[in-house]
């Protein structure tokens, strides 16, 4: 019974923790309605029971009630403060676009880590979700120390060691996860990943041993598959690469449920709600000159170009941020599809979005004049970017459309991008996305500054040149040596970015094009070649 003392209970009684486990079970078979029902029900009748309103966090983060996520995550901290709480409240601000109190709360919890384990992984796990590397890192070492022979804990430094540059650490991580347990797909994958490999410095005969015993696992195909394919192709065995490349994508496509034809659909309803009537009302967008917005196809340069702009000294990036697909996601809470959504986006108020959106940027700590996200897919949001942020940069960098999709083809993503897994589905999705951008062109003249790989890599101080002038600012030779760049990079191309430009890549494509038919014959049937 509540006493309105304001004092947390001590312990979750049985029959309470029953309920709280009953509505767990709810939210995790897709009852979110009932789930936040009945959790509103149970902080009404108990308002000093901690798991109550945690559980009510979680319940109405399921039904989208994001606020309502927030209060009740801040309700159970006020009751009883500490990683169990605070990690609930991360989150919720996190969703809900407060990235300055999210940091702050991590912060506290990390200061009171010590040797605290779990809260230590946790930790790694949510600094990593911000895109905090560093924060990550810290914690992950710290983890590392309490279990030094403990796979999981191993594999988790991988990530942000990789992120900072730290690639011999992370090979060091990783070659003690593969010596504690050779099964360990992942990390047979993330391990090739962070060189190029010559052939007498190369893992292939322990990934063609560990693809032997994983065989019929798609598990195994696929990360021990690609890592086979990036290594062979690596020491020029470009055949062979393929095959693994293959076999890897379709044991990755079969455990997906996706269609193609959904995101083709998406990209046309878009087309005609953001159309020319729609980009050509009066600008009533929130006035920010910080946001650089740096899109196009994952693989086509994207992270090239982030790390060339993010060597000026006004410039500060922040990665690939999904603060804007956020920002739209809780401006139409009522959209429950994709279509309703894209019809509701459209009707979002300018100046409110560009302000949660603004805010949320700078949530991650004072930075210099400019701020980029280069989340690639930000293109679906150019027509929403251009009313809410008038004052935003964008840029859009572009690649040939064979070279594009094998990229894309021979990377795995493990997150993300689920059409990069047949070559077909690629084209199509290629040409959706073309028709997309001549669109943006169409009705923002202008708006858009492309930017070809390929000529970055034929004059890179040209193109460099050219980038600086969209956003106003004076050229500086430190942006021509990207390589040099310090800050942290999470892409797949974040090994890769760490060394000078190289040309071999722009026509690498052409030396597998007999097996990339089924991409050549697409892109032909939608135009693009």
């Amino acid at each position: 019974m509540a006493d309105g003392s304001g004092k947390a209970q001590d312990a979750t009684p049985p029959d309470l923790a029953a309920e709280v486990r009953r509505i767990g079970g709810l939210i995790a078979n897709k009852s979110g309605a009932e789930a936040a029902a009945a959790s509103a029900r149970l902080v009404a009748a108990q308002p000093r029971l901690v798991d109550g309103w945690l559980i009510h966090a979680r319940a109405s983060q399921a039904v989208g009630a994001l606020e309502t996520m927030r209060d009740a995550a801040e309700k159970a901290c006020a009751l009883a403060a500490g990683p169990k709480t605070g990690f609930v409240l991360a989150e919720a601000c996190l969703i809900s676009g407060d990235s300055t109190r999210a940091l702050t709360v991590l912060d506290a919890i990390e200061q009171g880590a010590a040797n605290d384990y779990p809260t230590l992984r946790r930790l790694t796990d949510l600094y990593t979700q911000c895109g905090m590397f560093e924060g990550a890192g810290r914690a992950a070492r710290a983890a590392a120390a309490l279990r030094p022979d403990d796979p999981d804990t191993l594999f988790n430094l991988a990530p942000p060691s990789l992120a900072v540059g730290r690639l011999d650490e992370a090979e060091g991580a990783l070659d003690r996860v593969l010596a504690l347990r050779p099964d360990d797909w992942e990390a047979h994958y993330l391990r090739a990943t962070l060189r190029k490999q010559t052939p007498e410095n190369n893992h292939i005969a322990v990934l063609e041993a560990a693809l032997a015993r994983g065989r019929g696992d798609p598990r195994a195909e696929t990360a021990v598959g690609y890592a086979l394919g990036k290594e062979l192709e690596d020491i020029g065995r470009i055949e062979e690469a393929f095959g693994f490349l293959a076999l890897a994508a379709a044991a990755r496509r079969k455990r997906m449920a996706y269609k193609v034809e959904m995101d083709e659909g998406a990209m046309a309803e878009i087309t005609a709600a953001f159309n020319a009537v729609y980009c050509s009302r009066p600008l009533e967008g929130f006035e920010d000159e910080a946001p650089i917005f740096i899109v196009g196809m994952p693989r086509s340069g994207t992270t090239l170009v982030d790390r060339i702009l993010s060597q000026h000294s006004k410039v500060e990036s922040r990665g690939e941020l999904n603060d804007l697909a956020l920002a739209i996601t809780r401006a139409t809470p009522s959209a429950n599809n994709k279509s309703r959504r894209i019809a509701a986006a459209a009707e979002i108020e300018p100046r409110a979005l560009g302000e949660a959106y603004a805010r949320s940027l700078r949530g991650w700590g004072a930075g210099p004049v400019h701020l980029i996200d280069k989340a690639p897919l930000n293109f679906l949001y150019i027509g929403l970017i251009a009313r809410a942020l008038p004052n935003a940069r964008i840029v859009h960098v572009t690649r040939h459309p064979m070279a594009s999709g094998y990229a894309m083809f021979k990377t795995y993503f493990r997150m993300g991008y689920p059409f990069s897994y047949d070559l077909e589905e690629i084209a199509r999705y290629l040409v959706a996305y073309s028709r997309l951008m001549q669109h943006w062109r169409a009705v923002l003249p202008g708006r858009v500054l492309d930017v070809a790989y390929e000529d970055v890599v034929d004059d890179i101080e040209g193109q460099t040149r050219r980038l600086l002038d969209h956003c106003g600012l004076a050229f500086e030779p430190a942006c021509v040596a990207f390589h040099e760049n310090k800050s942290p990079s999470a892409t797949a191309s974040a090994a890769q970015v760490r060394r000078p430009l190289y040309r071999d890549s722009l026509e690498h494509w052409r030396r597998i094009e007999p097996r990339l038919a089924p991409l050549e014959r697409a892109l032909k049937d939608g135009g693009l070649l």
